[in-house]
């Protein structure tokens, strides 16, 4: 008996804002709310569910502008989908919000093709992995010496995440003393065995992200992502050194020339699934990194995050965002456990497992 795939019938938007539980910021940006955009797509008796970490304008752009180019499409075809919003978009411009538009649709696709099925998304996509490696990550430049030791402890210690990242670059890197200073207490708080990472978001100039290589390195940090602009190719490339740490970018990728432009500057690529064009395009920019022999790790949204991570041969680790975490937890029912340092979504939930708690969203509607 043939299987009948159902067409999609209609695909509706929501924004969520949640506030932090303090006033946060990295080295350039700083912030006391997350926003979330949740998608359904609707085809015969299921509805898929995904999501991007953007502003509420990608609402009316999912509802009128992507959602009819895919209503009536066979939910089977979920490439052909992405292709027709595509085309929908291209007086619009890919990058940025219309890219995390199309990234949450299409993870709701694939997500309703997977539960149509009755089959996990990463069956549907092709698992290689059982489970997949994580990282702590937060550390923000707002926290006191005091939380920062209490945020390492309890990933270290009560989650036993051997992997754990930092902010620094602190006011667009004007502050190094006290940048180096918090590298050298996170090292203090973690010991020798775990891996220490850090993140300037783009805060230096290449000159001044040269001068902290071989501080880093005498803190044993092994990878140092985004020293500076993700669009500054050249000094990405010229911050690679053989005795590293690795030099990471990519969470700003939005489209495939993009992280092609990326690829050859990094040591490691990143991938944020909730911006690059959902799960389709996700496989597309790691093979792309495959090509060069890199690996990528996955940039924040965990709980989706995790699915495009076991379907990854190339693939390091993922990033287990403070701020995506709380909100996931909060919003959604069937959240991974990072306790032990790696995930393993599971191999019998229909779709990725995960079920929007519209009760609790309402508290936050924008």
């Amino acid at each position: 008996m043939t299987h009948r795939s159902p067409s999609v019938a209609n695909v509706t938007a929501r924004a969520c804002q949640v506030p932090t539980p303090a006033p946060e910021a990295d080295g350039t940006l700083a912030w006391d709310s997350t926003t979330i955009v949740v998608v359904h797509a609707a085809a015969g008796p299921v509805r898929g569910l995904g999501w991007t970490y953007a502003d509420a304008a990608c609402v009316p752009l999912i509802e009128h502008t992507l959602a009819p180019a895919i209503t009536g499409a066979p939910l089977a075809d979920v490439a052909a989908c992405w292709a027709a919003m595509q085309r929908a978009i291209r007086n619009l411009g890919r990058p940025g919000l219309v890219s995390c538009a199309l990234s949450a649709v299409d993870i709701a696709l694939w997500d309703a093709a997977a539960r149509s099925l009755d089959v996990p998304v990463s069956r549907l996509l092709g698992r290689v992995h059982e489970d997949v490696d994580v990282y702590g990550s937060g550390g923000f430049t707002t926290t006191t010496d005091e939380e920062l030791t209490d945020q390492l402890e309890d990933w270290v210690v009560r989650q036993r995440i051997p992997r754990v990242k930092i902010k620094i670059g602190e006011a667009w890197g004007t502050r190094v003393d006290r940048d180096l200073k918090r590298v050298e207490l996170a090292r203090y708080v973690l010991g020798s065995d775990a891996a220490l990472y850090v993140d300037a978001n783009g805060a230096y100039s290449p000159g001044l992200a040269r001068r902290l290589l071989d501080p880093l390195r005498d803190t044993g940090v092994t990878w140092f992502e985004e020293p500076v602009s993700s669009d500054d190719l050249a000094g990405l490339a010229s911050l690679r050194t053989p005795g590293g740490p690795d030099i990471a970018a990519g969470e700003y990728g939005y489209d495939l020339p993009g992280f092609a432009r990326l690829v050859p500057v990094v040591d490691c690529l990143q991938i944020d699934v909730t911006r690059c064009g959902g799960f389709t395009e996700w496989r597309r920019a790691a093979a792309l990194a495959a090509a060069a022999n890199r690996e990528v790790s996955a940039h924040c949204a965990p709980n989706l995050s995790a699915h495009a991570a076991v379907v990854t041969p190339n693939f390091r680790h993922l990033e287990w965002f403070a701020d995506h975490d709380r909100v996931e937890n909060l919003l959604f029912d069937g959240c991974l456990d990072p306790d032990g340092g790696t995930v393993t979504p599971s191999r019998s939930a229909p779709g990725h497992g995960l079920t929007f708690r519209a009760d609790v969203a309402a508290e936050y509607a924008v």
